[in-house]
């Protein structure tokens, strides 16, 4: 039997250059020497925890949002908050100039992080790169932008951006934007909430296929969902969500959309979110672990062993006291083999399932 700290960890999903960049300080320092243990994440405890990278989020906030986001534990002022009513505010539009000037930022900071690092941190572009950083014991981190609000109409700065090293986008966030609707945080909800994909949002998708970046559905409402579907050639990949028919939040995905993720060859990574778990869709941290491996349970009856991995969203949700930060992903692995998963399912969730989605997106 493998032991729990010896199987690497690759997640869809984490905020951590958001809590840097909005932090203060020199977020390069925090990040790599864990000053003060801010957060969920920083190199040292993801290096004893085998948190071996992922899928590294820019997400431009709104004022408002940039405001309450300022401890890990609010979030990002809505994600995994989303028990509101059809009637409640939802989050504001950001501005093109606004959203780039933070993008750039983030974009730079992980770059930063990576060449203060003397090669513990790698930005990688393709799986080789992926599996050379894992072999090497470096942290390896994907560029991934969580709403498209940087990317211009004729789609100049995703040229550049992919340059950059660009692999992953989400065309939304749960705020709308000239690419469509995100689905806004509702429970309890369907995701059926609103129009899909603008005529830009669909050049994005054939531009996204194009240049193989991989597209994120996690924020996208059920319209869009199904617009992206009709219209991508790749595998349908949620890098964060959830099961609808354990926790009816909007933000969750309904059976008909994990048999179509399936049919597709594409990927869930559970959330670790404690609202988009639970099945009152209370934000309470106290949660315990187990209800992160009930949602992944449902996926692998649904989704096939190859279908489900880890997208923890940590530095941008509440999430449960069992699993605290990165720190808890041995308790969380322990709490897979209690429920009976093998060792060769709990190694497909905790990485081989995402290399081999990538794969078959960006190609070896």
């Amino acid at each position: 039997m493998i032991s729990s700290a010896q199987i690497p960890v690759f997640d869809g999903h984490n905020d951590v250059l958001l809590r840097l960049h909005l932090g203060g300080g020199d977020p390069v320092a925090a990040f790599l020497d864990g000053q003060g243990g801010a957060g969920h994440l920083d190199l040292p405890r993801a290096r004893a925890a085998g948190f071996a990278g992922g899928l590294f989020a820019i997400f431009v906030p709104s004022p408002a949002q940039a405001a309450a986001a300022s401890t890990a534990a609010q979030g990002k002022a809505g994600e995994g908050t989303q028990n509101l009513g059809p009637g409640a505010h939802e989050p504001e539009e950001v501005g093109l100039a606004g959203a780039q000037a933070a993008t750039l930022a983030m974009a730079s900071l992980l770059v930063r992080i990576a060449r203060a690092s003397d090669g513990r941190v790698r930005i990688c572009r393709s799986v080789a790169d992926i599996r050379a950083a894992m072999a090497d014991g470096a942290q390896a981190s994907v560029l991934h932008i969580e709403g498209a609000e940087a990317i211009d109409a004729d789609l100049a700065m995703l040229d550049v951006l992919h340059q950059a090293g660009l692999r992953s986008l989400g065309p939304v966030w749960s705020r709308p934007n000239i690419f469509g609707f995100g689905v806004p945080f509702r429970f309890p909800s369907p995701p059926d909430i609103g129009p899909g994909l603008t005529d830009a949002g669909k050049r994005l998708i054939a531009a996204c296929n194009d240049l193989r970046i991989l597209i994120d559905l996690s924020h996208l409402n059920e319209a869009g969902f199904w617009d992206v579907a009709r219209l991508s050639n790749a595998p349908l990949v949620a890098t964060h969500s959830n099961a609808h028919a354990i926790c009816a939040a909007s933000r969750n995905l309904t059976d008909k959309q994990l048999a179509a993720i399936r049919d597709s060859g594409g990927l869930v990574g559970v959330n670790y979110a404690v609202s988009f778990l639970r099945p009152d869709g209370a934000r309470n941290a106290d949660t315990p672990i187990d209800v992160v491996v009930d949602h992944l349970a449902y996926m692998v009856e649904r989704l096939g062993e190859d279908g489900v991995a880890l997208g923890s969203d940590f530095d941008g949700a509440l999430i449960a006291a069992g699993m605290g930060s990165v720190s808890g992903l041995p308790a969380l692995i322990a709490a897979m083999r209690t429920r009976g998963f093998g060792d060769a399912l709990i190694e497909k969730i905790c990485h081989h399932n995402w290399l081999g989605v990538l794969e078959r997106t960006w190609g070896a």
